[in-house]
């Protein structure tokens, strides 16, 4: 795809996520509006990825998403890859379908590894997995996502400490730094102080991006898996804009969780224009 392409994708997937949530009155639009650069990136761009979808991930690349309920975004996004067919979108959130609010691997649906959405585990996750990388001497790596409010959770830090400790530099983890969460501001409800500092303090690489400038954000996670000598983690400190996109959404934490109405979504369409057709 070129640079081109990879923009009018970026606008079909927020396109995705709005129709998605507006259709089932449920679901997570804001961050997963934020993050569509980020998935875009990482999928079309990084991801060492086999052919066929298998659960260990041998000899390629895994993600995991531990903030599992921007999980549109995501399902979006695999979908556009080729993971299943860009049909099944339309089954978003409904009884008995693959495509639950929160990713889970009952359903069996290609490219989930791990259910997710109880939040602060992801990492923990990861860091099994690129250990376990290691051990057999794969070469590849293990990105996770994480979201600002989720480093509330406490076993996040002890997976940050566990990771330094051991020297996964194999693990490539990411925060969704929009600085938001269900309940208010990130700072209104608990603060999480100087995350660089607080991040190198625990023994990790930090890199600085702007997640929501499609070539910054891919070039960093590309940078990010040839850091020469390094024996530590790396942590991407990712700037998004909650609701990325659509104007009357943006930094606004009440679109964490909230679909629009169909007068809101014609709104949001009409700042989308799809080159590449809804599904």
């Amino acid at each position: 795809m070129t640079s081109i392409d990879k923009q009018a994708l970026c606008t079909q997937i927020r396109r995705d996520i709005l129709r998605m949530v507006h259709a089932v009155q449920s679901g997570h639009p804001g961050g997963s509006l934020g993050c569509v650069e980020y998935f875009v990136s990482l999928y079309f761009d990084v991801l060492k990825q086999n052919e066929s979808f298998e659960m260990q991930g041998h000899d390629e690349d895994v993600f995991y998403l531990s903030n599992g309920h921007i999980s549109p975004v995501w399902y979006s996004t695999m979908a556009r890859k080729g993971y299943f067919p860009v049909s099944e979108l339309n089954t978003f959130r409904k009884l008995n379908t693959r495509l639950q609010g929160h990713p889970t691997t009952a359903e069996h649906l290609e490219g989930v590894r791990v259910a997710s959405g109880s939040l602060g585990q992801g990492l923990s996750v990861a860091c099994g997995t690129a250990l376990s990388k290691k051990m057999n001497q794969d070469p590849n790596f293990v990105f996770v996502l994480m979201g600002d409010g989720e480093l509330q959770e406490g076993q996040v830090w002890e997976a940050a400490l566990f990771a330094a400790h051991h020297k996964i530099n194999n693990l490539i983890a990411t925060v969704d730094v929009n600085g938001q969460q269900i309940d208010g501001t990130v700072d209104s409800v608990l603060s999480l102080g100087d995350l660089k500092t607080k991040w190198e303090s625990f023994g990790w690489k930090v890199i600085l991006a702007n997640g929501n400038n499609y070539d910054e954000i891919s070039e960093t996670l590309r940078r990010a898996k040839h850091v020469p000598n390094n024996e530590k983690p790396i942590i991407i400190l990712m700037q998004t804009i909650m609701g990325k996109g659509v104007d009357f959404m943006e930094n606004s934490h009440k679109w964490h969780g909230s679909p629009p109405s169909t007068e809101q979504l014609e709104l949001a369409l009409a700042q989308l224009p799809s080159e590449l057709g809804d599904y």
